[in-house]
């Protein structure tokens, strides 16, 4: 019950700001589940930039693919700082960067070619390059000792690798992916790509990290559409890739925190809050698992949504907006979770407690 009331008072705005230290900036990399209007700018065909799209956000249609805000601004929110503006953004320059900026992409993946069926997108490598771009404009508004000090102190939030599955390795008429690597030499491939991207971060002077894992990939209604589960069952061969990749992941933090000591890496342990989600409904106050708000086909997940299609109308009630995106309550839950909970959400401390130190 008490989530339940969080979770409605943060749908009617009302901010859990933490009043101590707060972090100078947000700088925010991924895919789809963090995108706040970088694809409006592309020619793709992964865009969200229409209603019914931001059917509850104050500001409409943003390219946020949900039904309202993004988990970043969820934790913005919670931390105290300003969502940051999406990287391509014309207005995204000058003073506007200085509470961070959000280079995700709808569609992109840790591989370059994760995605491409949908067209133009921004990897992770792009997104770095756009990062490196970024910092050759703060040079010009901070001195050195100055902007090492923003970065080290800022929180960057990387939500990725959900692509490089459903819109990769799971679509074999799309990539050979799944004829070249079983699923754990995917995953390997995949942690060790991820590695380098997130090192090289690190050596532009970035240093708290917040590496958000994959959920239950195979309970989305886009992968219960597939019909190859049965009825009411989560499709367990793709959970089963995206723990293994988990796994791995959790074990990369341990890594890089071993080698770095400057520096902190957290896995958000994504599965585990929507697994509980998924598992426990009315806990959460969601009557709808399986199901879609806005899509077509079966689950709703055949066709995501739609220009001017109607969705639901119980969307707090729903655990999933449209074929492949949570709605915002549900959002809610892994956002709270990931600032304020336990190791066994977030390891090794939580995102509020790495911006106190």
């Amino acid at each position: 019950m008490m989530i339940l009331v969080i979770v409605l008072l943060c749908c009617y705005g009302v901010a859990n700001v933490n009043s101590q230290r707060v972090p100078p900036a947000l700088f925010v990399f991924g895919d789809s589940l963090v995108d706040v209007g970088n694809n409006n700018h592309l020619n793709t065909w992964a865009k969200s930039n229409f209603y019914p799209y931001g059917i509850d956000y104050n500001g409409g249609y943003t390219g946020r693919f949900s039904n309202g805000k993004s988990v970043i601004d969820f934790i913005g929110d919670m931390l105290g700082v300003p969502s940051p503006p999406p990287f391509l953004d014309s207005s995204t320059s000058g003073q506007n960067m200085l509470n961070g900026v959000n280079y995700a992409s709808g569609s992109g993946g840790i591989l370059d070619d994760s995605g491409r069926h949908f067209g133009d997108r921004h990897s992770m490598s792009k997104q770095i390059q756009n990062f490196e771009s970024t910092l050759n404009q703060y040079r010009t508004m901070m001195n050195a000792t100055t902007l090492n000090q923003f970065l080290a102190k800022s929180i960057v939030i990387v939500v990725i690798g959900n692509n490089d599955y459903i819109s990769n390795y799971l679509l074999p008429g799309f990539y050979g992916t799944s004829r070249n690597y079983t699923a754990p030499q995917f995953a390997n491939l995949l942690l060790n790509t991820f590695g380098r991207q997130l090192l090289a971060l690190h050596s532009l002077g970035l240093r708290r990290f917040f590496l958000g894992g994959i959920g239950p990939l195979g309970c989305i209604p886009n992968q219960r559409a597939r019909g190859i589960a049965p009825f009411g069952r989560c499709v367990d061969s793709v959970n089963q890739m995206v723990v293994t990749y988990n796994g791995g992941l959790r074990s990369l933090v341990e890594q890089l925190n071993r080698e770095h000591s400057d520096s902190m890496f957290v896995y958000g342990n994504t599965y585990n809050v929507f697994g509980d989600i998924l598992n426990n409904p009315n806990a959460f106050a969601f009557t709808v698992v399986d199901r879609a708000c806005c899509g077509i086909g079966l689950n709703r997940g055949q066709i995501s949504c739609l220009p001017l299609q109607l969705p639901c109308l119980n969307r707090d009630q729903h655990v999933f907006w449209d074929a492949f995106h949570p709605t915002q309550s549900a959002i809610y839950v892994f956002a709270w979770r990931a600032v304020n909970g336990p190791q066994s959400d977030c390891y090794p401390i939580n995102i509020k407690q790495m911006a106190l130190m």
